[in-house]
């Protein structure tokens, strides 16, 4: 089955769903899939406590829903599915979905996120949303003068380490090596900083719990012994990786699409990228919503100037 469509838009996260509120009321009448993780990254969290307008924090999974019914309020077909191929030579752009579907589209806004990398522990599966988080920004609130633990070695891990630190009443900080890859102006700071502890040669083994939330970690040390720490959080920060592969645009070193200036505007015309899957550095859902509204406005000027 073959369609044509004004605007599609891949990715059903805070990016994608207010792009197609926005595409929505230009008129141009867009057809969203939601991708493998309908409602995006932010439902791997429980309660958004710094998206603006909801002073007493407001359900991830609720959020997502009202945003998405607010997008289809507005006229935007929002649909069940992933892209499996995109061919982006030509215009209109041929998109195929998983369920055998060919969408023809005069402009593609690509929200497909990133995707935060974890240990792969079951155990680290079992807590996740419930001790166990990829965003220290997003749910380090939840753990004031409460024990945390971060690990990686990175500058993203020492940022995380230190914004904890503001909150949490003890973090430790897990690193496999007993070297930091951070910069040494990250190192410096994070070692001078009294709540921080890094635990050197040291890895995750098992994640502890009473079944509801974490309360401990089982870690094995480069010696081959083991040690537990009590903490109520741990938080992964070693990195993302974006959900680009599928598509043939310029991206970083990491994967990341590459847009132009401060617009969406990708190296193909009239293909648009929003939210975590052009932004490595602040990843959080109302940067994103910004980013999907970019998006649409900009996929709206284009259609006009054709």
């Amino acid at each position: 089955m073959e369609e044509r469509v004004k605007c599609l838009i891949l990715g059903g996260g805070p990016a994608g769903f207010t792009a197609a509120i926005y595409a929505s009321r230009a008129g141009l009448e867009p057809v969203l899939y939601e991708g493998i993780q309908p409602g995006g990254q932010l439902t791997t969290t429980t309660v958004v406590e710094n998206f603006p307008g909801f002073p007493g924090g407001v359900d991830a999974f609720s959020l997502m829903d009202s945003m998405r019914q607010q997008a289809i309020g507005f006229g935007a077909s929002v649909r069940q599915g992933t892209a499996v191929k995109a061919e982006l030579e030509t215009r209109p752009f041929r998109i195929t979905l998983d369920g055998g579907e060919e969408i023809l589209a005069d402009t593609l806004i690509i929200a497909t996120g990133a995707t935060a990398n974890y240990l792969g522990l079951p155990s680290e599966e079992k807590y996740k949303g419930a001790g166990v988080s990829a965003c220290a920004v997003c749910d380090g609130f939840f753990y004031r003068k409460r024990t945390v633990a971060v690990v990686g070695g990175g500058d993203s891990a020492c940022e995380d380490a230190l914004y904890l630190a503001g909150l949490a009443a003890k973090v430790y900080m897990i690193v496999r090596r007993n070297v930091f890859r951070a910069s040494r102006v990250m190192q410096d700071k994070v070692l001078a900083n009294p709540k921080i502890e890094v635990l050197w040669h040291s890895q995750v083994e098992e994640v502890m719990g009473d079944g509801t939330a974490v309360t401990g970690l089982r870690l094995v040390h480069k010696d081959g012994s083991h040690s537990e720490i009590a903490v109520d959080g741990l938080f992964l920060a070693i990195g993302h990786h974006p959900n680009s592969e599928l598509f043939s645009l310029d991206v970083d070193e990491k994967g990341y699409i590459i847009t132009e200036g401060k617009t969406s505007h990708t190296s193909v015309e009239g293909v648009f990228a929003a939210g975590d899957v052009q932004d490595p550095r602040y990843r959080q859902a109302v940067t994103a919503a910004a980013s999907g509204c970019m998006a649409a406005r900009d996929a709206e000027m284009f259609l006009q100037q054709q």
